[in-house]
């Protein structure tokens, strides 16, 4: 059972990459690069070309393209070596399950175009946040929820230690 729930975990990997796709094919087709549509004074979907890593990190740079294509590879490669060859418990399960999936996500975007697409965009009065889409929502929660469960054991490991 437990080796059937670890691969069934698996089943999030296609279902958000889908969805990612999805997301990023209906701004694509129904916006022009940096047109934008206002939904709400603090929110607005906009067609953006996310040259660099997170936020645009290294956007300009001339080698920014390259290390934003072979370090998402080698990650999401590190990623399915681990989950297929580790048992984790099933909260760690699931968050590297998130980080490959919007890995993956971003990665066709990088190998496909050459940039990523991104198009939620959250602001209040001059100040916003940068853009992202669905695999950067994917990697950040698996992020917080690895940094939760890594939280949590250390927790466990103290209680352990105070009734030792």
């Amino acid at each position: 059972m437990c080796q059937m729930r670890r691969y069934l975990v698996f089943t999030l990997v296609p279902l958000i990459f889908v969805l990612d796709r999805w997301t990023k094919w209906l701004v694509i087709d129904q916006l022009s690069h940096m047109e934008g549509i206002h939904l709400t004074p603090f929110f607005s979907l906009v067609y953006w070309r996310n040259l660099g890593g997170a936020f645009g990190f290294l956007s300009q740079h001339p080698l920014g393209k390259y290390v934003f294509t072979i370090f998402p590879l080698l990650v999401a490669a590190a990623l399915v070596y681990g989950l297929v060859a580790y048992r984790f418990p099933l909260l760690k399960l699931y968050s590297l399950v998130l980080i490959l999936a919007g890995a993956l996500g971003n990665l066709y975007d990088r190998i496909s175009y050459g940039y990523v697409i991104d198009f939620l965009l959250f602001y209040y009065k001059g100040w916003q946040w940068p853009a992202f889409n669905v695999a950067d929502i994917s990697i950040s929660t698996g992020i917080g929820l690895w940094l939760f469960a890594e939280f949590l054991i250390l927790r466990k490991q103290k209680a352990l230690t105070k009734s030792a």
